[in-house]
């Protein structure tokens, strides 16, 4: 499984991203999660779903302005960020795993996309 992250960008305080996961064909069958690590801190975990988006989960600090949603038809995978936050400065992963459950340990996932820098100005 191959995965692409892109979409990042700068952006202000209180503004929006769509970041975007693009994989090979077999992404449809897997779990999908975005994790992200700022600058001298560990990679932590922002939101998961399963193949079918049946199960979704989001970390605490993202909940209400983070979504993520996936068309497995195009192989892809996003996540809409909103309300961003200085704080959500970071370098941001795709990374997948088989299997219908989402965790939150990125040592769980198989297979990662390089990162794409999000960086809020505040």
């Amino acid at each position: 499984v191959q995965l692409q992250a892109s979409g990042g960008g700068l952006v202000q305080a209180g503004g929006s991203l769509r970041l975007s996961c693009a994989g090979s064909e077999r992404i449809r069958l897997y779990t999908v999660g975005w994790f992200r690590q700022a600058p001298g801190k560990e990679r932590e975990f922002v939101v998961g779903t399963t193949w079918n988006g049946v199960k979704t989960d989001y970390a605490d600090s993202v909940k209400g302005r983070f979504t993520i949603s996936r068309d497995n038809a195009k192989n892809m995978v996003y996540l809409q960020m909103s309300s961003l936050k200085f704080e959500d400065t970071a370098a941001y992963y795709c990374a997948a795993r088989s299997g219908t459950y989402v965790y939150t340990e990125s040592r769980k996932y198989d297979y990662w996309g390089q990162g794409t820098q999000v960086t809020v100005s505040s």
